[in-house]
């Protein structure tokens, strides 16, 4: 699974897995009462990641971890202590996160459920559809995210929380497209079958990544409907009040960085993975004060 992006990056932990994040964020932007609890969700969110992901473990070892891993967060839900010793640095946090703040438990859920259908999904060396099934995917993987920002942020207006999910499917998508050269090899294939068709697409050219003109076509159309549904969703950062409004501006602006980048290489993302560098900040935060 694409790493949570919309989360704040928080201070290093114990863990001993180095992460890149795609937007990491200046952590003194996000209110401090909602350091810790956010930091919790993170943790909650990266150790499922780490379980679905790292390592050598076979699939079926990463879906009974990844069950497991869900027996505790029932446990946790359920304010029961039975949680297993090996995560209680995980679920301790974010136990308490859940009983101060009410946190909509489901969504949590749906993140787990994300990360066994990425298991799946490799395993089977199978991809989507279309983009409806794409998209139910995100509504798993990156909505519950915001969803969870929002309600620590106390923002629970139904129009809000729709425009929360359009940046988060948005900056998933952006993920997907930035990672093509990465996550092709590891047979993660989010180019849907129905699009490929459309562009003319041959299965055989992406499994080599070979950037051929269809291809190039088919990765600008994604491109276009990624920035055009962060765009949509944009106006939610003059619904969330002070520091964290101004996070989330910088959150949609490396978004749509990114996304410059993948232009500028003439979307050949499928032989290179566009980064974020320092001298993109300013660019970031001059656009992110005209939002």
């Amino acid at each position: 699974m694409q790493r949570p992006t919309s989360l704040p990056t928080p201070s290093p932990t114990a863990s001993a897995v180095e992460h890149y994040e795609n937007f990491p964020v200046a952590s003194f932007l996000c209110p401090a009462h909602l350091r810790a609890p956010i930091a919790a969700i993170y943790h909650f969110a990266r150790t499922a990641d780490d379980i679905a992901d790292e390592g050598e473990a076979t699939p079926a070892q990463r879906l009974l971890e990844l069950q497991a891993y869900r027996q505790d967060l029932i446990a946790a839900s359920e304010n029961k202590t039975a949680f297993s010793p090996r995560w209680a640095q995980v679920f301790g946090p974010l136990q308490a996160t859940m009983s101060t703040h009410r946190l909509p438990v489901p969504a949590l859920h749906d993140l787990l459920d994300a990360f066994e259908q990425d298991v799946a999904k490799s395993r089977d060396r199978a991809g989507y559809a279309h983009e409806a099934e794409l998209l139910d995917y995100c509504r798993l993987s990156a909505n519950p995210v915001g969803r969870l920002l929002l309600h620590l942020y106390g923002v629970n207006d139904p129009h809000a929380l729709l425009l929360s999910d359009d940046i988060c499917t948005a900056l998933q998508l952006i993920n997907f497209w930035q990672d093509l050269s990465v996550d092709i090899p590891r047979g993660r294939y989010y180019l849907t079958q129905e699009d490929c068709a459309r562009f003319g697409v041959v299965q055989a050219d992406i499994l080599a990544c070979r950037q051929t003109p269809s291809a190039t076509s088919l990765i600008s159309n994604c491109v276009d409907s990624a920035r055009a549904r962060m765009q949509e969703g944009a106006a939610l950062v003059h619904q969330v009040p002070g520091r964290a409004g101004w996070e989330l501006r910088l959150v949609v602006q490396g978004g749509l960085r990114i996304l410059d980048k993948i232009q500028g290489l003439h979307y050949a993302t499928l032989s290179t993975r566009p980064t974020l560098k320092w001298w993109d900040a300013p660019v970031m935060l001059w656009r992110a004060l005209w939002m």
